[in-house]
C-alpha cells in the first residue's frame, strides 16, 4: 500500500484573484496522484480537505467537481472527504485545499533507485503549465505586471495527471525508474531517483519549454532560479532503458510524447548540466 498528501499551495490565491474555482481539484488531485505512480503504485481512492472562512456552495461545488474530475481521470474513486467552516482563521474568501491519495503495487514491481544503472536515458514527459509549484514566485511577477487573458488562463491551467500512460508502462515492465517535477525543480526531484553511486547527466538545451515559462523568464528572473522553482515544460520523467523507447513513445499521445533529455553515467551522485537552457 502507498499513500500520498499534497495541496496546491499558492496557486489558491489566483484561482480566488480570477474567481475561477472549477479546475483547482484537478491540481489537487494530480499533486497527490502523480506522486503516487512514481512508485509504480495504482490508485485506489482518494479524500480531501475543505478549509474555508465562510461556506460558499457554489465555490465549494465548483472545487468538487474539479476534484471529482481529477479522480475520474486517475481512475479512482472520492470515497469521503471533511469541510471545515473556520471564520477568524480564513477571512471571508480564503480557502485552502488538502488531498490524501491511498494505492497499491506489488512488492516485486515497485519503482525506485535499485533498478537504475549506467546507460539508462531519462525521459521528459511534457507538463501542460506550470501545474502547481512556484506560484509565490508568479504572483510577485503579477503585482509589477499587467496580463492578458490568454496568460490568465494559462497560469490557472490544471496539472497533468500522468497516471493513465504511467500505470501502462509499468504493466509493460517499461520503467526502471521515475520522477514526478514538482518544488524544487527538475534537479531536486530527478537525483531522488537515482543511486548514490550514479550521475545524472542532463542536456537543458534539449528541454522544450513552454511558452509561459518564456514569459516569466522574461520578467528578470534567472536560468537558476527558473530551474529550480518551476517544471520548464518537464512535468514528470522517466528513466529507463535505451531499448524500451520506442515502445514507451507509443503509449503517450502527440501533446505529451516523451523525449531524450539526459543519461545516467558511473559517478557519486553528481548532476552535470550540459549546456544551458534555450529560451
Amino acid at each position: 500500500i502507498v499513500s500520498c498528501t499534497d495541496g496546491v499551495g499558492t496557486k489558491i490565491d489566483l484561482a480566488n484573484k480570477f474567481k475561477k474555482f472549477d479546475t483547482i481539484g484537478i491540481d489537487l488531485v494530480a499533486m497527490c496522484i502523480n506522486d503516487l505512480i512514481v512508485q509504480g503504485a495504482k490508485p485506489l481512492f482518494f479524500l480531501d480537505y475543505i478549509a474555508i472562512g465562510k461556506l460558499n456552495l457554489d465555490k465549494t461545488k465548483k472545487i468538487l467537481k474539479g476534484i471529482f474530475k481529477g479522480c475520474k481521470i486517475s481512475n479512482c474513486s472520492l470515497i469521503g472527504g471533511e469541510t471545515a467552516e473556520m471564520p477568524g482563521i480564513y477571512s471571508k474568501d480564503k480557502f485552502d485545499l488538502a488531498g490524501f491519495s491511498v494505492g497499491i503495487v506489488s512488492k516485486k514491481e515497485i519503482l525506485g533507485k535499485r533498478k537504475v544503472k549506467a546507460g539508462d536515458i531519462i525521459l521528459s514527459i511534457p507538463s501542460s503549465g506550470i501545474h502547481s509549484n512556484g506560484y509565490s514566485l508568479v504572483r510577485s511577477i503579477l503585482k509589477k505586471n499587467k496580463i492578458t487573458k490568454k496568460i490568465k488562463n494559462e497560469l490557472l491551467k490544471p496539472t497533468k495527471i500522468y497516471s493513465k500512460e504511467i500505470l501502462k508502462l509499468v504493466d509493460k515492465k517499461l520503467i526502471n525508474a521515475a520522477a514526478h517535477i514538482t518544488g524544487g525543480g527538475l534537479v531536486e526531484n530527478l537525483i531522488r531517483s537515482v543511486p548514490k553511486d550514479l550521475s545524472v547527466n542532463l542536456n537543458l538545451s534539449e528541454i522544450k519549454i513552454l511558452k509561459i515559462f518564456k514569459w516569466l523568464k522574461s520578467k528578470n528572473i534567472s536560468d537558476q532560479e527558473m530551474l529550480r522553482t518551476f517544471n520548464c515544460g518537464v512535468g514528470f520523467c522517466l528513466i529507463v532503458s535505451r531499448d524500451n523507447i520506442p515502445k514507451i513513445k507509443k503509449i503517450f499521445s502527440k501533446s505529451y510524447k516523451p523525449y531524450e533529455i539526459g543519461f545516467i553515467s558511473k559517478g557519486k551522485n553528481k548532476v552535470n548540466l550540459i549546456n544551458s537552457l534555450k529560451w
